[in-house]
């Protein structure tokens, strides 16, 4: 059975990552050793995750039968006699035998350290590489990693040197093995409580706030309005790219040597660029008749590492594009149909393909109405307020894990009890909701966050290769930390909890963590802490506000820039949005008007990643930044009057 359980796990955890992957990438266009490096590493850090609670209740039963050994050898000693009233320890149903799981997390361990510190950051370097031939590409990207791996080798050191002036401390293989260890999974703890912090609060609000049509509406708009905007600078970026193209491609002929550089370049633009250029080539005009000056290798490297990314950009704009229409379209629906008397769920743009059996017989009209007006926000409602009651519990447990006397922990507490009665059934499930759900706030946080255009998981297979590879880098750091900060919660963490007890395989593959003392008994300690104040500035929006301040426009409910844009939002979904006209023309001046802050504050942000993105070429009307909200109200109002 314990083998049934494990495999059972193995293939659940496969499609589990198979399926995010198909959603988040694209399986025929991307190269294949992006999408397989990805895969791995999301599929090594969901099965950590899985595996983890089989772990515990193995160990609990190891216990057991420790324990009882020992109390025989008391008894015989005392009394000499076999006989024993100690109680038979019950093997759980997934029990997994002595030596299976340490060798099973070393491989998925160091596997997964493998892939984000060494593989992945070269490998993300390589995709974004504007480099022609293979061995162009891996010389920019060891170039470019020399400063990452210069930085963790500075890092490790300092851990070495402190170890080796500790007279107390020895160093031995095993003891560097620790080091590093510790120094990863410090990393990855301080980025784990930034994220876990945000996620405790947000995600419950996130589906408080889904249950609110009126606000979710508006919401929509909004991100309408400011998608608006950044489709047409993702569409006058690739036009710019595209001029640049043409340049090039009429200034070198079919005999130039970098020739085949421009094919390159031509692929990977979209197709009815590629037949306006193939139609005003002239491949019979020699490359050397004019004498005009030539771009140099370095510049195509450049130019095509510019039209990988706003062709990217540009196609992942115009489906996000279309994916907002329907869903404020379904919004309005809802809106609509909430006081129809006839209880009939009618949709304002019916779908042109016939109806399934599902939508005659299950999910009918009235089914629709009923789950749409009446039961989703409610369920959205008790679910917020079941999340609301996890993250208090998360808050009160981080806070107070490190206490074993009294325990004060609730997960700890909740997992002591089912150990008395040896409930594996229950330990298992309480420890998977609980790690589950650490996990749903940590990872929602690295699928959500963007980070300008830099960083951004799309879904309906939007998202870039340099991003997919550092989500799945992200991941790769913030599992061991967080699995090691969930066993401490529940007090299976010797190291942590100071009590006398049997490690978990997972702990024992990590070393003793005393050889830092400062770090096992101070940072991995009362670090945790800080998620309260994490989760505050998280509930008081503070980092929305900051961001909106600094000319980032963010949803804030009383805010007349955010009035404007959801009033903005409304009418271009109104007009159905066409490339052309008021609507466009008006998205124009809203990105005129909010350009200087974004220089202002977001130039040194940006600058990371300026060599992808061409500059805008419209300039800056500081006019426009001086007029108020009235006044666009009524540029609004103007240009769909003319329309």
């Amino acid at each position: 059975m314990s083998g049934v359980a494990l495999a059972l796990e193995v293939v659940v955890v496969f499609f589990l990552a198979l399926f995010l992957l198909h959603r988040y990438g694209d399986f025929r266009k991307q190269h294949r050793m992006v999408l397989f490096a990805t895969l791995l590493a999301w599929f090594l850090c969901f099965l950590i995750v899985f595996i983890l609670p089989l772990d515990v209740s193995t160990t609990i039963y190891n216990q057991c039968k420790t324990d009882n050994q020992a109390h025989l050898v008391a008894i015989k000693t005392v009394n000499h006699d076999n006989s024993s009233n100690s109680s038979i320890c019950q093997k759980p149903w997934s029990y997994i035998p002595d030596g299976i799981l340490p060798v099973f997390w070393r491989v998925v361990y160091w596997t997964s350290q493998f892939l984000t510190w060494l593989l992945i950051p070269f490998m993300q370097s390589y995709a974004r590489s504007g480099g022609f031939s293979i061995s162009g590409k891996i010389k920019t990207a060891l170039i470019e990693n020399a400063i990452y791996y210069g930085t963790y080798l500075l890092i490790f050191c300092s851990l070495l040197i402190y170890v080796a002036v500790t007279p107390k401390l020895h160093l031995s293989w095993s003891g560097l093995r620790t080091i590093g260890i510790t120094a990863a999974n410090t990393w990855g703890l301080f980025l784990l409580v930034l994220l876990l912090g945000y996620g405790l609060v947000e995600i419950p609000r996130t589906y408080w706030r889904a249950s609110c049509h009126g606000q979710l509406l508006a919401k929509t708009y909004f991100k309408a309005a400011k998608l608006m905007t950044e489709k047409a600078d993702a569409e006058e970026n690739l036009e710019d790219v595209m001029e640049d193209v043409r340049t090039v491609n009429e200034t070198i002929k079919y005999n130039h040597p970098l020739r085949k550089c421009i094919d390159t370049i031509l692929k990977k633009c979209p197709v009815e660029y590629q037949e306006k250029m193939g139609r005003n080539m002239d491949d019979y005009e020699d490359f050397d008749d004019k004498g005009n000056p030539y771009p140099s290798k370095k510049s195509l490297v450049k130019l095509h590492k510019q039209v990988i990314y706003a062709v990217q950009r540009h196609n992942r704009t115009q489906v996000q594009w279309q994916i907002l229409l329907d869903k404020a379209f379904h919004l309005e629906d809802v809106a609509k149909n909430e006081s129809s008397s006839t209880h009939k769920f009618v949709h304002s743009f019916p779908s042109a393909e016939p109806p399934g059996w599902i939508s005659k017989y299950l999910y009918t009209p009235t089914v629709e109405w009923y789950w749409e007006c009446v039961f989703r926000r409610w369920c959205y409602r008790v679910l917020a307020v079941v999340l609301c009651v996890f993250s208090a519990a998360v808050v009160w447990s981080e806070c107070t894990f490190f206490s074993t006397q009294p325990v004060l922990s609730l997960f700890a507490v909740f997992i002591q009890l089912a150990e008395r009665d040896y409930n594996y059934v229950y330990i298992e499930m309480a420890c998977f909701v609980t790690i589950f759900f650490l996990c749903y706030c940590v990872y929602s946080t690295v699928f959500r966050i963007r980070v300008f255009n830099y960083y951004y998981l799309a879904p309906h297979h939007q998202t870039d290769a340099y991003s997919l590879q550092f989500s799945g880098m992200l991941f790769c750091r913030l599992t061991p930390p967080l699995c090691l900060n969930f066993l401490g919660v529940i007090h299976m963490d010797s190291t942590i909890s100071h009590q006398t007890r049997q490690p978990t395989a997972y702990t024992s593959i990590m070393g003793s963590m005393q050889v830092l003392s400062f770090i096992a008994n101070g940072f991995y300690i009362y670090y945790p802490m800080l998620i309260v104040l994490l989760c505050i500035a998280t509930y008081f929006s503070l980092g929305t506000r900051c961001l909106n301040l600094l000319g980032f426009q963010q949803f804030v409910g009383e805010n007349d820039l955010t009035s404007d844009l959801v009033d903005e939002g409304r009418e271009l979904i109104r007009r159905g949005t066409t490339d052309t006209g008021p609507s466009f023309k008006l998205s124009s001046e809203w990105r005129e008007r909010y350009s200087e802050q974004r220089e202002r504050y977001g130039g040194r942000n940006r600058s990371a990643y300026s060599e992808l993105k061409e500059t805008d070429g419209s300039g800056t009307d500081t006019g426009r930044g001086e007029e108020d909200s009235h006044g666009h109200k009524t540029l609004l109002q103007n240009a769909l009057s003319n329309n």
